[in-house]
């Protein structure tokens, strides 16, 4: 172990191995550097040493050791086996949940394997990858609430066939990403989300779908082919002007009850519900909004 490491180990490490019990996790592999760059990152001021400081800037130093990582100018060696930073270590892993809330993250942290649910709510990630969630089939339950999300990338959550509740609220997206088919609840409520950054056939696949909320975005009418299992949909505080006859119900078809659908809020849209009679004919209930 070099000098660096052990200080590392030492001052940092250390006093974190009370807050979180230890949990078998596959090691991620840091990789050594110049010296110069390390002596840099270390020249700041440790006065306070109660435990939760300690931990919000070894959470910043380990992303910065990864950004250094992925540069591509910053000479490499190959990875030694006394560089590990289990994620565990700084989230708090318990029985496949992994909870990462509130630490200022930037970006999704790797996971043990077959964690099944993730709890990184209230951080500062901005990006979700391919990468981040490829080898992690076991996910049931990701919460990015309150995060600064504005980017993800095709595919992110394509390999979670057992994902049932997605969450990202909160955040800054403009389109929805491709959702896994097994999804029960999806909440991207609070984005900034227009009609056009969401897919004609986003939902039409969701056999399982039963909680839907896309209120306070900026869509200008209600998503497309809404699956026959929803529950609940929230389009609330939207910027919804009209619908049709096709929108809940089947004009072809006067026969036709959406038997499932409990729930439908289209309240804060500057559409008048009661101009449109014929589209809520197959519902048990009619929507909460405006009709006068």
């Amino acid at each position: 172990m070099t000098t660096l490491q052990t200080i590392f180990f030492l001052f940092f490490i250390v006093p974190l191995v009370k807050l979180v019990p230890p949990i078998q996790q596959e090691s991620l592999n840091l990789y050594e550097y110049d010296t110069d760059i390390f002596e840099e990152l270390y020249k700041q001021d440790y006065e306070d040493k109660s435990q939760d400081a300690i931990k919000k800037k070894v959470f910043h130093l380990y992303y910065k050791l990864l950004e250094l990582q992925r540069d591509e100018s910053v000479p490499k060696v190959p990875p030694t086996k006394d560089t590990n930073l289990p994620t565990c270590l700084l989230c708090v892993c318990l029985s496949g949940s992994v909870y990462c809330e509130e630490i200022d993250i930037i970006a999704i942290p790797p996971l043990p394997k077959e964690t099944a649910y993730l709890y990184a709510r209230f951080n500062k990630i901005k990006r979700v990858a391919v990468s981040d969630f490829a080898d992690i089939p076991t996910l049931r339950r990701i919460d990015l609430t309150g995060n600064m999300i504005d980017e993800i990338e095709d595919g992110a959550f394509s390999k979670l066939l057992l994902l049932e509740e997605l969450s990202l609220a909160e955040n800054k997206l403009i389109r929805l990403p491709v959702l896994p088919p097994k999804l029960i609840t999806f909440n991207a409520n609070y984005n900034r989300i227009k009609s056009r950054g969401i897919r004609a056939n986003a939902f039409k696949k969701q056999t399982n779908l039963s909680y839907l909320y896309l209120a306070h975005n900026t869509l200008e009418s209600v998503p497309l082919n809404l699956p026959e299992t929803l529950r609940v949909l929230h389009l609330q505080f939207n910027n919804i002007t009209s619908i049709t006859d096709d929108t809940f119900c089947k004009s072809n078809n006067t026969r036709y009850i959406r038997s499932r659908m409990d729930e439908i809020r289209m309240e804060g849209n500057p559409i008048i519900l009661a101009k449109h009679p014929n589209a809520f004919s197959c519902l048990k209930t009619l929507p909460v909004g405006a009709y006068y």
